[in-house]
């Protein structure tokens, strides 16, 4: 469910900033507004990263061979740092750049209103595109806060599209700032400024991401209540009398590897260990599907 609605909002963000971007670049080409150029690229950063998030996507559903023994999962991950890269080199630091040339050598925005209503139609599809990837988060993140499930979720395609979709609003309220403002006042330094406002939104966007991925790629541990459901199903088992200790892996968004120590009593044959471990691992399997890669250690329990 959880990359099914990540796919589905990454499609909904593709389509509205491309078509985004195509106005933007004629509205700068009409009225020469930096801070407009500066959403235009935006828009065509935020759809690159939607077709490396569809690219990722793809490639991560190779199947495991002698090479990757545990498949291609954190390819996901891999293009989602890819994204926060490309939003922070071609989107924050142009966008610096534009807005501190705009300032340096300010210049009046013409047709004005060619400007605002692209940004005023950009919110409208911008707001479409972020209530599909809310919606589709909703499914997923349980009662955690939406600032909580980008720190815990371990599929980067909802984080990612979440926060450039929410950084992409915030920056046509900039854009709009700007352009207004240069335009009552007449100081084009406040098209400037607003370039500048979005390029910092962005820079911020992509530190978060960057950091958010790299976790991932580090190879983050089972959430909670994932790791109390696992240790809940393994002490149900009949074989089972305690889990020693329990270690968990995301090799991927959805494969969880568990690797655990349980204690059993000492009358157990052989015959009763195997199948006492195949029953532990279906139990496990039930309680959490995103187990693919189930490793038991059966020991005599020496704590007691």
């Amino acid at each position: 469910m959880s990359t099914e609605g990540g796919t589905k909002a990454v499609i909904a963000a593709l389509l509205a900033n491309t078509g985004i971007a195509i106005s933007k670049f004629i509205a700068f080409a009409i009225t020469g507004s930096t801070s407009m150029l500066s959403e235009a690229i935006h828009s065509v950063a935020d759809s690159l990263n939607q077709v490396l998030l569809l690219i990722g996507g793809n490639r991560s559903r190779r199947a495991a061979d002698d090479h990757y023994q545990f498949g291609y999962g954190r390819v996901r991950y891999i293009y989602g740092f890819m994204v926060a890269i490309v939003l922070f080199m071609v989107g924050g630091i142009y966008s610096l750049y534009e807005g501190w040339h705009k300032w340096s050598h300010p210049e009046p925005v013409t047709d004005y209103w060619v400007a605002i209503g692209v940004l005023t139609i950009a919110i409208v599809l911008e707001t479409l595109s972020f209530r599909t990837a809310i919606v589709e988060a909703n499914k997923v993140r349980g009662e955690r806060s939406f600032a909580k499930f980008v720190r815990d979720a371990r599929q980067p395609e909802l984080p990612v599209i979440l926060l450039e979709d929410f950084g992409a609003l915030i920056g046509l309220v900039f854009a709009l700032i700007g352009v207004g403002a240069a335009v009552v006042t007449g100081d084009g330094r406040w098209d400037g400024m607003g370039a500048m406002a979005i390029g910092s939104l962005l820079i911020v966007i992509a530190v978060i991401l960057v950091r958010e991925m790299a976790g991932m790629l580090i190879g983050e541990g089972a959430l909670p209540e994932e790791y109390a459901a696992v240790k809940t199903a393994l002490e149900s088992a009949p074989l089972v009398e305690r889990v020693i200790h329990l270690r968990t892996l995301h090799v991927g968004p959805d494969a969880l590897l568990v690797g655990a120590k349980i204690a059993i009593t000492q009358s157990q044959t052989a015959e009763d260990i195997a199948r006492g471990i195949d029953e532990a691992e279906r139990l496990l399997r039930i309680a959490v599907p995103s187990a693919q890669y189930v490793f038991l250690e059966p020991d005599f329990d020496k704590g007691k």
